[in-house]
C-alpha cells in the first residue's frame, strides 16, 4: 500500500474502535498499518474492497464471502456510513475530521449495525466506544 489509504464507508467509522483484534496476524498487521497511515495522511473514500479488506481471509475476487449475503450487506452498510459521514466515493478526507463526526452519528450506527455485529465485543474494549455508548469509559 502506497500513498493515501483507500477506505470503504463502514471502515471509516469502525476503525475508530479498533483495538488490535482481527481474523489473523496478517490481517491485524495490515489493519494497524492502514490505520496509522490514515491517521497521518487521511483516507480516500472507496467503494467495495479497500486497503483493510485486501488481507481479509474472506475476500475472494474483490468480494466479501464470509457468508452468502455478506457482500450485499456490507455494501449497504458502506452506503449508510457514507450518508452519515456526508462523504462520496473518491473524496479525500482527514482522519481527525471523521473522528470529530463519530460522536454525532454514533447512536444511529450503534442501533443499525453495532448491536448485531460480530465485532461488537471487541469494540466494547475501546475507550471511545464505551464513552459514546455508556457516557463514560467503563467496562
Amino acid at each position: 500500500m502506497s500513498g493515501i489509504p483507500k477506505l470503504r464507508g463502514h471502515h471509516l467509522i469502525c476503525l475508530h474502535f479498533f483495538n488490535g483484534k482481527g481474523y489473523n496476524r496478517e490481517f491485524v498487521e495490515n489493519l494497524k498499518n492502514t490505520l496509522k497511515k490514515a491517521e497521518g495522511c487521511g483516507a480516500e473514500v472507496s467503494i467495495g474492497a479497500d486497503d483493510v479488506c485486501r488481507k481479509c481471509p474472506y475476500l475472494k475476487a474483490g468480494k466479501c464471502l464470509s457468508d452468502e449475503h455478506s457482500n450485499d450487506e456490507i455494501m449497504e452498510m458502506d452506503k449508510f456510513a457514507l450518508g452519515l459521514l456526508k462523504k462520496t466515493p473518491g473524496a479525500k478526507t482527514k482522519w481527525h475530521g471523521i473522528k470529530e463526526i463519530i460522536p454525532e452519528i454514533f447512536n444511529f450506527w450503534l442501533e443499525r449495525y453495532c448491536k448485531k455485529c460480530l465485532w461488537e465485543n471487541a469494540c466494547r474494549e475501546d475507550s471511545l466506544y464505551r464513552k459514546l455508548k455508556y457516557g463514560k469509559d467503563t467496562v
